[in-house]
């Protein structure tokens, strides 16, 4: 026979100020908890994002960042001639040769420099990325000094807004215009020229080539090629999966930070929860006494006082979770460990997040209602109805 779940939820409500105060708790810890998550979340989604499936990456082997990555041009001619690659509508291939380089930028406001990524581009190099639209002014002019900046970087440094002017690589160079990348990575980069820019920064090499191969399919063929190759020393990627392996080093150090404070807030919010339930068996005994007269048995008892701090549990945990919610209309900006850039990400909920953190507000429940729900279970009639 099972004590009613109405029942169990009745005495939640009778002690209404106690719920309220100790579920507050456990929705902070849940608040910190799903914080993190959805950080973590935002951030590969962010560089995941950033890459197409369908596009290939070349990197000189053993690098981790297109920043100390290098690719001398007569490899680039060898690579680049492949069969596989697509071509485009004017019967060319769909590559583009580009030069990644770093330069420290100040933000509006603080004045306090960061780095940002300067990438220069082929005339495919748009092409390649159908996520990325100009929003604001025109393109850059090949072999022009002329910029477009991304979205977060016009807002966030002194001199990339629409119109006005840079100076780095012993150049000034005048912001054309401002692209969206659709919240991926390539919102915290400046775009130019390759040709200009390797002139600029006296490049005689790439940094990566970016291409699109005829098939999907062709993939597994054209890596084992491209690495194969003597006479290269380059490796090949798919670009999402080069993107997602950026978020590595960072998504790392957030989970660590992440589970490490959610397991000292929550140390924290499970004695609070004990607490509340310890006070609520001493208030019961002659409740508990009456039910064991009743006929129910001592598992009962404690899946009742089980049942009720994992409720209680669960509540605290949905309101964390909402307040949770609205962080999704924030913005975080931070280093990326492989780059070494600045990189602007937001946060980013799902189903498998919302999942998650409710499993752990009931595991808070359920190891801060363990004891208290073993003491009420172990209680004799005779002793509780006495001490009622």
């Amino acid at each position: 026979m099972r004590i009613p779940l109405s029942y169990i939820a009745r005495n939640l409500w009778a002690r209404r100020l106690t719920t309220v105060l100790t579920a507050g708790g456990l929705a902070l810890v849940v608040f910190v908890f799903a914080t993190v998550l959805m950080l973590d979340e935002g951030l590969r989604t962010t560089l995941v994002t950033t890459g197409e499936y369908d596009n290939v990456i070349l990197i000189r082997r053993s690098s981790e960042s297109e920043v100390q990555s290098g690719v001398d041009r007569a490899q680039a001619n060898i690579a680049t001639s492949h069969a596989a690659i697509a071509l485009g509508a004017d019967g060319q291939p769909m590559i583009s040769k580009e030069t990644v380089v770093l330069i420290s930028l100040l933000k509006r406001g603080s004045d306090k420099p960061s780095n940002v990524v300067i990438r220069g581009i082929d005339q495919r190099g748009l092409v390649l990325r159908p996520q990325v639209k100009l929003s604001a002014g025109r393109m850059f002019r090949p072999g022009a000094s002329e910029i477009v900046a991304g979205a977060s970087i016009a807002k966030r440094f002194a001199g990339a807004g629409i119109g006005e002017m840079l100076r780095f690589g012993q150049r000034e160079w005048t912001v054309v215009g401002l692209f969206d990348a659709g919240n991926s990575g390539f919102d915290s980069e400046i775009w130019g020229d390759a040709d200009q820019l390797m002139q600029a920064f006296r490049r005689n090499g790439y940094s990566s080539i970016v291409l699109r191969l005829a098939g999907s399919a062709l993939f597994e063929r054209f890596k084992q090629d491209i690495e194969s190759d003597q006479r290269l020393t380059l490796e090949a990627k798919r670009e999402q999966t080069f993107y997602s392996d950026q978020s590595r080093a960072l998504s790392t150090f957030i989970s660590i930070l992440g589970l490490t404070l959610s397991i000292i807030f929550s140390i924290g919010a499970m004695i609070g929860a004990a607490i509340t339930m310890y006070a609520s068996v001493a208030n019961r005994t002659g409740e508990i006494g009456t039910l064991r007269a009743l006929g129910y048995q001592r598992r009962n008892i404690l899946a009742a006082f089980l049942t009720e701090s994992m409720l209680l549990a669960l509540a605290g945990g949905a309101v964390g979770l909402v307040f949770a919610s609205f962080m999704q209309f924030l913005s975080f900006s931070t280093t990326n460990f492989q780059s070494f850039s600045e990189l602007a990400f937001g946060f980013k909920l799902d189903g498998a997040i919302i999942i998650k953190t409710l499993l752990f507000s009931l595991v808070m429940g359920l190891i801060g209602g363990f004891l208290p729900a073993v003491r009420a279970a172990r209680m004799r009639i005779v002793d509780a109805l006495r001490a009622a």
